[in-house]
């Protein structure tokens, strides 16, 4: 089942299924500057704030989030996948490449078949 997932730093929207991390979806908007590279959660650049909505976590190193800061709604978005729609708040180093300015901001990218 796929889920909309909204940017609240841009008002983007995009569509992420049941099956995939909320980075992989995220990375469907076509920014430049969006870290795949790593998608285990070991580098710690895409981390989220959930602000709504539940979601399916896999395991995250504590070197790069702590306890408080799950408790508090953040996360990495590569070890997460959506279980209701989400509404995120980019918190990590990966603010920098999610929340260029975009004229085309709203537009759902949808998720490959």
């Amino acid at each position: 089942m796929k889920h909309e997932i909204l940017i609240t730093d841009t008002g983007e929207r995009y569509l992420c299924d049941e099956n995939e991390s909320v980075l992989v979806g995220m990375a469907r908007l076509g920014r430049k500057g969006i870290p795949l590279g790593c998608r285990g959660g070991g580098c710690g650049v895409c981390k989220v704030e959930v602000v709504e909505g539940r979601y399916h976590a896999q395991v995250m190193s504590r070197a790069h989030i702590c306890e408080e800061e799950i408790a508090a709604g953040q996360v990495l978005a590569c070890r997460i996948r959506p279980q209701s729609p989400l509404t995120v708040r980019v918190v990590g180093g990966l603010r920098k490449a999610a929340c260029r300015p975009r004229p085309e901001a709203g537009v759902i990218a949808e998720a490959a078949e």
